[in-house]
C-alpha cells in the first residue's frame, strides 16, 4: 500500500488532517504498508509518540477525576447511611416501643445495611470498568509503539543494518 492509498483509507486529504481518532486507523493499516512507505509516513508525523502519550495522559487524568468524584459520592452515601443507622439504633433504645415497632426498625436497619453492601459492589464494578478503559487505552498506546518500533526495525533489517532503534 502506498502513501496515497493510506490517506484514502483514512479518509484524509493530507497528513495535516490526521486527527487523534484516525491515529488508531493509521496504526492498524501499518502492517499492510510497505516498510519504506511506513517509515516515510512516520517521518512526516514526528509527533506520533507524543500524540499517543497525550491521549494516555488525558485518559488517566479523566479516570483520576472520575475516581475522585466517585469517592466523594460514596462518602456522602456512607455518611447518610450511618446517620440513618444511628437514628434507628437510638429509636430501638426506647422503652415505649411495641414488638411490631421494634421489628419494623430492625427491618429498616437490615435494608440500610443491604443498600450499603449493594453500593459497595456497585462502586467496585464501576472502578473495575474504569480500570478496563485505562488498560485498553494503555494497550492501544503500547500497540502504536510496537507498530512504530516494528516498522523501524523491519526497515533497518531490509536495509541490511544491524541497528535496532
Amino acid at each position: 500500500m502506498n502513501e496515497s492509498a493510506v490517506k484514502r483509507k483514512l479518509g484524509i486529504p493530507s497528513w495535516r488532517n490526521l486527527s487523534k481518532d484516525k491515529v488508531l486507523k493509521f496504526a492498524a493499516a501499518m502492517p499492510e504498508m510497505a516498510t519504506e512507505v511506513r517509515l516515510k509516513l512516520i517521518e512526516q508525523f514526528p509527533a506520533f509518540k507524543d500524540l499517543g502519550k497525550t491521549n494516555i495522559d488525558a485518559v488517566t487524568e479523566a479516570h483520576k477525576s472520575t475516581l475522585a468524584a466517585n469517592e466523594n459520592s460514596q462518602n456522602h452515601f456512607y455518611k447518610a447511611s450511618q446517620d440513618q443507622r444511628d437514628a434507628l439504633q437510638a429509636d430501638l433504645g426506647r422503652d415505649d416501643l411495641s414488638w411490631a415497632q421494634r421489628e419494623a426498625l430492625h427491618d429498616r436497619l437490615d435494608q440500610n445495611v443491604r443498600r450499603v453492601g449493594e453500593k459497595d459492589s456497585e462502586s467496585k464494578q464501576f472502578m473495575g470498568a474504569g480500570m478496563k478503559v485505562v488498560a485498553a487505552a494503555s494497550a492501544a498506546a503500547l500497540g502504536l509503539g510496537v507498530v512504530f518500533v516494528g516498522g523501524k526495525i523491519a526497515g533497518a533489517s531490509e536495509d541490511g543494518s544491524e541497528e535496532s532503534q
